[in-house]
């Protein structure tokens, strides 16, 4: 490494060095900058030291380099970057000073610097570094001297984005708004598919006390997306602006209101309890108030509050993220038909598919050994409504200490367990893999009669039964057991 060699050699050319880091304003760091024993290594050594003492004085150091016999493209022999690389860096914003790594750029372009060489090291240009610290007068002079295709060069260490995506995944505005005015491209896709506009960072992500960040990010949101060409490949509904579309319009369009059953990205089920405009980002947003604590709020996001829910429940989305909930469209359909009367197998269907639903929410019963998220073994101890979220609930005390806590939640105890090992899952993240444990603290009433039930019952085998539409499909001796004996199976069903 650099750093014993700097010191040693430092101390060999000057007795008493009493610095952490190298001050060309300090005298005795100036006469060893200028004392020409200093090598090249230990010039390059110098410039690695990320303080604003060397930083803004990279023009100077970066002269001594040259007079030394560096060539323009010569590499630093452990980062492999060249001057133009450090140049580029040391014009980053506070550490940095904008002029002086401006007049060193200007100078090692005049004399031959080639703008398209990497860093083996970190795989970027001159280009991308003046992306990633924000320079925009850097990035002007770059791309006078280069050719066209190093704008939209991508970099490995970035997922393969171009100079776009380094700078607005660092919220670089200046930058973008930089590269926008020489012709970036707007639409090219890194290797998760993603264009520039879809790498900056989410601002509902940040906290209160990142307003200015979120605020850019925001900003450069909007900024990238009005880049995009109308005839580009991507999706219109998300180039358009509803902001001045009211809330209430746009769910009726979709065929919504608050309050309903909703599914987000077609994974998480939850409640729908706000759409409209938001402070964070233009558009049309919905609120959703999510069944499990996978949200990112409180339904409140910068400090204005858009609805009420407890944390990590909440979360907003675009428009188009959110779908009716499956259960809901079902229920509606069998309890209100169109058509007043109904022939019998349409209506042993749809009693067929209600019952579904019924057995899809009700994996096990208090009691049951079951399965988790499909990994955590547990017995379920509670199942209800609660009033931390809504809907209907699983309480279940797992085999090991990764649950959350010790029954009761927000102060409401629901079912009693030691600490960590109670965990609350809705319906369809839990799956039946036996029946109670014997032994079992609530081994209750409601456990003993579904025993009862099921042994009065005829045996049958589920996973093989046939639906309702292949009974009644058969010869007329089949159609007339199956119309004796699937109300009968319903009737029983329902008293379990």
């Amino acid at each position: 490494m650099w750093k014993p060699v700097f010191m040693s050699t430092f101390t060999h050319l000057h007795p008493s060095p009493a610095f952490t880091f190298f001050d060309p304003n300090d005298p005795a760091c100036l006469e060893i900058l200028m004392d020409p024993r200093t090598t090249i290594p230990e010039l390059f050594a110098i410039v690695r030291q990320w303080v604003p003492q060397v930083q803004h004085k990279i023009d100077v150091i970066g002269n001594e380099i040259l007079k030394r016999g560096c060539h323009v493209n010569d590499r630093d022999g452990l980062t492999d970057m060249t001057l133009l690389h450090y140049s580029c860096k040391a014009g980053a914003h506070g550490v940095g000073d904008p002029a002086a790594a401006l007049r060193l750029s200007s100078q090692l372009i005049a004399l031959g610097a080639d703008v398209s060489l990497r860093s083996r090291w970190t795989n970027m240009n001159a280009l991308h570094y003046a992306a990633y610290f924000d320079v925009p007068e850097l990035i002007r002079v770059l791309l006078k001297a280069t050719k066209p295709r190093v704008l939209n060069s991508t970099c490995s260490d970035f997922h393969y984005g171009t100079a776009l995506h380094i700078a607005a995944s660092n919220l670089c505005l200046g930058a973008v708004k930089c590269l926008l005015e020489h012709g970036a491209n707007p639409v090219v896709r890194n290797d998760k598919g993603q264009v520039p506009g879809e790498v900056v960072p989410d601002p509902m992500d940040m906290t209160l006390d990142k307003a200015e960040a979120a605020m850019a990010a925001k900003e450069l949101m909007q900024l990238l997306l009005d880049a995009v060409p109308l005839s580009c490949n991507l999706p219109r509904a998300t180039l358009l602006n509803y902001d001045n579309i009211p809330g209430n319009l746009m769910l009726t369009s979709l065929g919504l209101k608050l309050g309903e059953r909703v599914m987000l990205d077609d994974m998480k089920p939850g409640t729908l309890r706000f759409c409209g405009t938001t402070e964070f980002a233009s558009g049309q947003w919905v609120g959703v108030e999510l069944d499990e604590p996978e949200g990112k709020n409180d339904g409140s996001v910068g400090g204005v509050r858009y609805f009420i829910c407890p944390p990590k429940l909440g979360i907003f989305a675009p428009v188009s993220k959110i779908s009716k909930a499956v259960d809901q469209a079902l229920s509606s359909v069998t309890s209100t038909p169109r058509t007043p009367r109904m022939d019998l197998a349409s209506r042993l269907t749809g009693k067929a598919k209600k019952e579904k639903g019924k057995k899809e929410k009700e994996r096990g019963k208090v009691g049951d050994q079951v399965l988790v998220a499909g990994q955590k073994y547990g017995i379920v101890r509670f199942y209800g409504k609660t009033d931390f979220a809504p809907g209907y609930w699983f309480g279940v005390e797992l085999d090991q200490a990764t649950g959350k806590h010790d029954g009761s939640v927000f102060g409401v105890r629901y079912f009693s367990c030691l600490p960590k090992y109670g965990v609350f899952a809705p319906p369809s993240r839990v799956q039946r893999i036996g029946g109670p444990k014997e032994g079992s603290q609530n081994d209750n009433t409601m456990v003993k009669k579904v025993h009862q039930v099921t042994m009065s019952q005829p045996k049958r085998n589920f996973n093989t039964m046939r639906s309702p539409k292949d009974l009644t499909s058969e010869n007329s001796i089949s159609r007339l057991l199956f119309c004796c004996w699937f109300p009968w199976m319903l009737r029983a069903e329902m008293q379990s």
